[in-house]
């Protein structure tokens, strides 16, 4: 249970059924992931002889409920389980069960009933893109809920009014495996101009948190016969919807602009510090953020880590993070942008996640911001 003992309920319009959760967040450890627990409050005068079925589902949805015509959803179904809850298929006594779903049982009485699910290795974090100011409803997002409802059998439709849907979030944990700190240099060189331009960029570590201060070592020898100038560094988010149209979204996240300027002959070391934060990015259309809760705030969307032999399709958002270095050689546009195989200035890519970061591979190639 959280410190602060808080239980999550919801119940149905008619209180025939309700759920109870000690917590809504559930954490992907890449080596495994929070079970989902919880207990239903069952009603058995209002279910009137009916079962009762929770169920746990994975959505991506991509379009309001408005938009719904012909019969064709905007939302495509990634994962569904379902559990029958009462009457029980087993003795409460027996079954084991976590110490908040204890609790909760010793709360609320004999109608009360555990349920417990866990996560399949293939399903993707929640995330959603930022919507307009003007924007109202559900927009383009990756969306967890457990559903409980009674019906004669699990496959027939349930009336509105003997449901209750809680909404819970997945997400991302990226463990710090300490390993080496990325970097990357690239040459350029001009014409008419017997030497080239050398450039350095790196990180001080693979791993970063939320809201943790990104600083970039820049490291320019300058013995081309050009004028080095108008240095900027940038962080950018890139989001590949890959579910259902491989739609691809780069937005700056943080970002400065320098008057630095390394003339010919001369060299550049210094270093950049960048923080990428929601709050400077709110009014940004289509950014990629982490699953939000009613009435909660939240953060710029988890780096998507995908775990061997998973198909990218099922995951339904990728999220990722760069950082750009740009500069103006006299004429001539420097690009700097960790990422890997493309044959401009290129660097490693550095990801985010729900509380920390790591470096992982990108194969797109640099984007203006």
């Amino acid at each position: 249970m959280s410190p602060k003992h808080v239980i999550y309920k919801k119940l149905s319009r008619d209180k025939s059924v309700g759920v109870y959760m000690g917590k809504r967040d559930f954490v992907d450890h890449c080596e495994f992931v929070d079970p989902v627990d919880g207990v239903v409050l069952v009603d058995p005068e209002q279910v009137k002889g009916k079962k009762v079925y929770v169920m746990l589902s994975c959505t991506f949805r991509y379009g309001r409920d408005d938009m719904d015509v012909m019969g064709m959803a905007f939302r495509r179904d990634i994962f569904l389980c379902s559990r029958q809850v009462y009457p029980p298929l087993q003795d409460k006594e027996r079954s084991v069960h976590t110490k908040v779903q204890e609790k909760i049982l010793r709360k609320l009485g004999d109608n009360a009933y555990p349920f417990f699910f866990e996560f399949p290795d293939n399903l993707p974090c929640s995330v959603c893109l930022q919507p307009g100011p003007t924007d109202v409803g559900k927009h383009c997002a990756v969306e967890f809920e457990v559903k409980a409802f009674c019906a004669e059998n699990q496959d027939e439709k349930a009336q509105k009014r003997s449901s209750v849907w809680l909404a819970i979030r997945k997400i991302q944990y990226a463990p710090d495996k300490g390993g080496a700190a990325p970097s990357a240099e690239t040459t350029c060189e001009f014409i008419m101009s017997d030497k080239p331009l050398h450039m350095r960029v790196s990180l001080e570590k693979e791993t970063y948190y939320h809201g943790e201060e990104i600083n970039i070592s820049v490291d320019i020898d300058n013995s081309s016969n050009r004028n080095l100038k108008d240095l900027s560094v940038s962080v950018e988010q890139v989001t590949n919807v890959v579910l259902y149209s491989n739609d691809k979204y780069v937005k700056t996240v943080a970002y400065e602009e320098t008057t630095d300027t390394v003339p010919s002959g001369t060299s550049l070391k210094k270093v950049y510090t960048l923080c990428p934060l929601l709050d400077d990015n709110r009014d940004r259309l289509g950014l990629a953020l982490d699953g939000k809760l009613k009435h909660e705030d939240t953060n710029l969307a988890s780096s998507s880590i995908v775990k061997d032999e998973v198909l990218k399709e099922i995951l339904g958002m990728l999220v990722a993070y760069r950082v750009v270095v740009k500069s103006n050689a006299a004429g001539f546009l420097s690009l700097c942008v960790f990422s890997e195989d493309t044959t401009d200035l290129v660097f490693e890519e550095f990801k985010r996640s729900y509380l920390k970061g790591v470096i992982g591979d990108d194969d797109e190639s640099p984007a203006e911001p």
